[in-house]
C-alpha cells in the first residue's frame, strides 16, 4: 500500500478553503480531469475526462474538524482513501492536506498526481474569493 501526500498554504480563510471542498457535488469545479459527478447519499460517481466513471464511498464531511474522507470502491482497486484536511493557521491563512492510500501501489501516484493539481486549484478559487 503506498501514500501519496501534498500540502498547500493558501492566503484564505479556513471557512472559505472548506467551502469549496466540503460539499461532494464541488469536485468538478476543482479536481483535473473530472468533468462531473453525481450523488445519492453517500455514494458519489465521478465522470472522467476520459469516459471512465468511477462509484467513491463518502465516508466523513466533518464541519468541525474541515475533513473530508472517501473511499474509491471501483474493482480497480484493492482499496483506496483518499482525506482532505482544512487547517486554520490564521484567520486569512489556511493549510490544506489533501492525501492517499491506495493499493495496488502505482494507482496512489495516478491519483496523487491529480490530488497536487486539485490543490493548485482550491487554492486559486480561494484566493480568488477571498480578493473580492
Amino acid at each position: 500500500m503506498a501514500t501519496v501526500r501534498y500540502e498547500r498554504r493558501i492566503k484564505a480563510s479556513p471557512d472559505t478553503v472548506w467551502n469549496l471542498v466540503r460539499d461532494p457535488r464541488s469536485i468538478p469545479e476543482w479536481f483535473p480531469g473530472i468533468t462531473s459527478c453525481d450523488v445519492e447519499g453517500k455514494v458519489r460517481t465521478i465522470h472522467l475526462a476520459n469516459g471512465i466513471s468511477m462509484p467513491e464511498e463518502i465516508i466523513i464531511s466533518d464541519d468541525l474538524l474541515r475533513r473530508f474522507a472517501y473511499r474509491v470502491t471501483s474493482p480497480l482497486y484493492r482499496s483506496h482513501l483518499g482525506t482532505i484536511d482544512v487547517i486554520e493557521i490564521g484567520p486569512k491563512d489556511s493549510l490544506c492536506i489533501y492525501s492517499t492510500t491506495a493499493e495496488p501501489d502505482v494507482l496512489a501516484l495516478v491519483i496523487g498526481g491529480g490530488s497536487a493539481g486539485a490543490l493548485d486549484e482550491i487554492q486559486r478559487l480561494a484566493e480568488e474569493q477571498e480578493g473580492k
